[in-house]
């Protein structure tokens, strides 16, 4: 149970890595209006949700042989799914952002990095100003945090009958911790060796498979209402959902304890994502007469500002590599091409 729970917390720290290493910039991206908030945010992290997608259809198989009847595999895989640097960064003044979000005078870029762009590199500073163009103050975007998304995965394969396997993928909803947040996963595939309905001696396998999985993830969060209240019944929260679909034709040869395959097919990857709770931000301002505060200003509250429905990934993959059997050990590795190109390898045993 500690190796599953250590394997989960894994699973989460893409994710997490975006609370800890960027949290003041995601906090400061909801003090403009909803629309505005998504669209910034969901250019910010496009490369996480496209690198988590590619992730979740990776490592399903690596042989187009199918196992006997109750013969299994247990497999750990980890996938890297590499940014490209088409992804690695964005001009804030071509989104779409209302006239209210604009490049600070003392910006001196308009380029922000997302996620997945280059570390310590100067990022725009946004201000924000009200329907009769107050200025309302400024925040700085986020720096990248990851140009290499991580996505492992624990995976059980079982033979059925009429050469088709079953894969499964399911870890329960865990909480790690009140700063972590909750990760569970879920997820399942066939594989048919259609070679074998035709003749029980072939030179080659060659199989279909389809294959879907998700990942569940939910965290609390902690913004402070710009009006001094208090946030404690805000209900302040991160929910966020990414599935995949894999459908893929795979041909392999085995040699002996060496099998070499190559697969194509085609992937889709959604993503679920939203910023849920109440959020009390600054929304106006009026001259008050007072020199030493000349503006008193007004707010507004924001409910569940940023929702991102989407498919991340659509398109064919490729990918390529190996399964070696050593007794009952096993060793897996593979590389893709796809809008992410990636990598994966892991170790398993099985009979």
């Amino acid at each position: 149970m500690k190796k599953l729970y250590a394997l989960v917390l894994v699973a989460a720290l893409s994710t997490v890595a975006l609370r800890s290493n960027a949290q003041d910039g995601f906090n400061d991206l909801l003090k403009s209006n909803a629309a505005d908030a998504t669209l910034l945010f969901k250019n910010y992290a496009n490369p996480l949700f496209k690198g988590f997608g590619t992730g979740l259809n990776s490592g399903w198989n690596n042989t187009a042989d199918t196992k006997k009847l109750l013969h299994f595999d247990l497999r750990i895989t980890a996938n890297a799914a590499f940014v490209p640097t088409v992804d690695k960064s964005f001009d804030v003044t071509k989104i779409g952002l209302s006239n209210r979000v604009r490049v600070d005078g003392s910006s001196t870029t308009n380029i922000a990095p997302t996620f997945g762009g280059k570390k310590d590199v100067n990022t725009p500073v946004m201000a924000l100003y009200d329907n009769n163009n107050n200025k309302l103050g400024t925040f700085q975007m986020p720096d990248a945090v990851l140009s290499v998304i991580p996505a492992p995965n624990i995976q059980l394969t079982v033979g059925l009958i009429k050469n088709t396997d079953l894969s499964l993928r399911i870890t329960p909803d865990i909480k790690l911790s009140d700063d972590a947040g909750t990760v569970g996963m879920f997820g399942f595939g066939f594989k048919h060796n259609i070679i074998k309905d035709f003749t029980k001696v072939s030179p080659f396998d060659l199989a279909v498979a389809v294959n879907y999985s998700r990942i569940n993830y939910s965290k609390g969060l902690d913004v402070a209402n710009e009006d001094g209240t208090s946030n404690a019944n805000n209900n302040q929260r991160i929910d966020a959902k990414f599935s995949g679909v894999n459908v893929q034709a795979i041909i392999s040869k085995k040699l002996l304890f060496f099998t070499p395959f190559l697969s194509v097919g085609y992937q889709t990857a959604k993503t679920d994502f939203g910023v849920l709770g109440k959020y009390v931000v600054r929304s106006g301002g009026v001259p008050s007469g007072n020199p030493s505060t000349p503006i008193t200003y007004t707010y507004t509250t924001l409910t569940d500002p940023v929702h991102i429905n989407e498919n991340s990934i659509s398109g064919l993959r490729t990918d390529i590599g190996f399964q070696m059997n050593l007794a009952v050990f096993r060793i897996y590795a593979s590389g893709s091409l796809g809008q992410y190109k990636s990598v994966n390898g892991g170790i398993g045993f099985g009979f």
